[in-house]
């Protein structure tokens, strides 16, 4: 039996486990039920969200906000900071769109994150309801334009984690000039009908790293825009949807351009694209380059490697040579099927030739086919076994 300690030296131990607790607390937790919240799935929580999201990011300490089991109702909604502290939203239910589709619908953002340093949200589920909006616009309706469901706009250190979104009416997340952002197992579902449904899209943010992800939308499931940098995507699972894409850029003639980007661990199931740079045919001093994509898998892919500087999803195309210039752009170890026998097809603007192509160990078959690639105003070169054989 060991020597007990003497009660002196006892006291002081329980002494100083005592300051501990008292002076090194946890981050305190409030709850929007709290401030009137009602996790019913009917009664309006808008203004419950706004006072919880008051208090949490005026609190002098790091704080939780829950937001605890059940659906509640939020209408569009602005969480501005700056906040004093470290903000964690825990999520265990679900916030809902409201049932009419025309309220979200009227506007460009449903939730929207902003001019925040520091704020994590971990868990929960986005509903915006949008099967009604979706079916006003295969109808034609006057839908109005359609709301991205949670936007994040000039923040900072920003964590989102095992977050699940359904039925976006636009876009499920975008981020705008923000720096330092994680996106970490997510689950981006709308139906494959659903028109401009991208999963995520970026513009003018640094340092963005998006992990550990499934992506089925009815467009991009993730799309970088002008002003991205600095950006790691691995361990993807996209499809359906039109594949992950870099633009569409020379929307402008001064124009950000996208730079050191990398795309590994994806696979593409039944996607439109699976790895895609595209540009308008028009004057732009925009750029895409250090452009690396490894270690991909298509499966039944219509255009699994492309580079399109004639982009124009309408009948109204600009008819002249794009102006971005695209250069250092890799493609090692991409596999699998595609759906056309075109499986490779670089299209580079006669102005502008696309330079420093380079293809290593690709491997794609039009079913059991041998696949095609083609190319114009591109340079580059080859590695390894290429099949399709490159142009380079």
């Amino acid at each position: 039996m060991g020597k007990l300690l003497p009660l002196p030296i006892i006291a002081e131990l329980c002494i100083i486990s005592f300051l501990l607790l008292v002076l090194v607390k946890p981050n305190a937790a409030i709850s929007v039920v709290n401030f009137g919240a009602k996790p019913d799935g009917r009664t309006d929580s808008t203004q419950a969200f706004q006072k919880a999201w008051a208090s949490a990011c005026s609190s002098a300490t790091p704080v939780t906000l829950d937001i605890p089991f059940g659906g509640f109702v939020v209408q569009p909604t602005s969480f501005t900071g700056p906040c004093k502290k470290q903000v964690t939203l825990r999520i265990k239910g679900t916030i809902m769109g409201p049932s009419d589709y025309r309220i979200l619908a009227q506007n460009n953002v449903w939730l929207r994150f902003y001019n925040i340093n520091g704020l994590t949200i971990n868990g929960g589920t986005l509903d915006a309801r949008g099967q009604s909006f979706w079916a006003c616009r295969r109808g034609y309706g006057n839908c109005y334009k359609g709301a991205q469901s949670i936007t994040f706009v000039a923040c900072t250190n920003v964590l989102v984690s095992g977050l699940k979104s359904i039925n976006s009416q636009m876009s499920h997340m975008s981020v705008k000039s923000c720096d330092n952002v994680a996106f970490k197992y997510l689950t981006l579902l709308a139906s494959p009908e659903s028109l401009n449904t991208d999963g995520i899209n970026v513009q003018h943010t640094n340092r963005l790293t998006i992990h550990g992800s499934v992506i089925s939308t009815g467009d991009d499931c993730i799309a970088l825009g002008p002003g991205t940098q600095n950006t790691v995507i691995n361990k993807i699972a996209c499809g359906p949807g039109h594949g992950i894409s870099i633009g569409s850029m020379g929307n402008t003639l001064q124009e950000d351009g996208v730079e050191n980007v990398v795309v590994s661990n994806v696979g593409f199931w039944r996607t439109t694209n699976g790895v895609r740079i595209k540009s308008w045919a028009r004057p732009s001093n925009s750029f895409v380059r250090g452009i690396t994509f490894q270690n991909l898998v298509m499966y039944d892919v219509l255009n699994p490697i492309l580079i399109d500087q004639k982009y124009c999803p309408s009948n109204k195309c600009p008819h002249e040579n794009s102006g971005v210039k695209i250069s250092n752009v890799k493609y090692i170890n991409v596999k699998g099927t595609s759906k056309t026998k075109e499986a490779i097809r670089f299209t580079c603007s006669p102005s502008n030739p696309c330079n420093g192509i380079k293809l290593k160990n690709i491997k794609l078959t039009f079913g059991k086919q041998p696949a095609i690639t083609s190319c114009s105003d591109a340079h580059g070169s080859s590695r390894g076994i290429v099949n399709p054989r490159g142009c380079f």
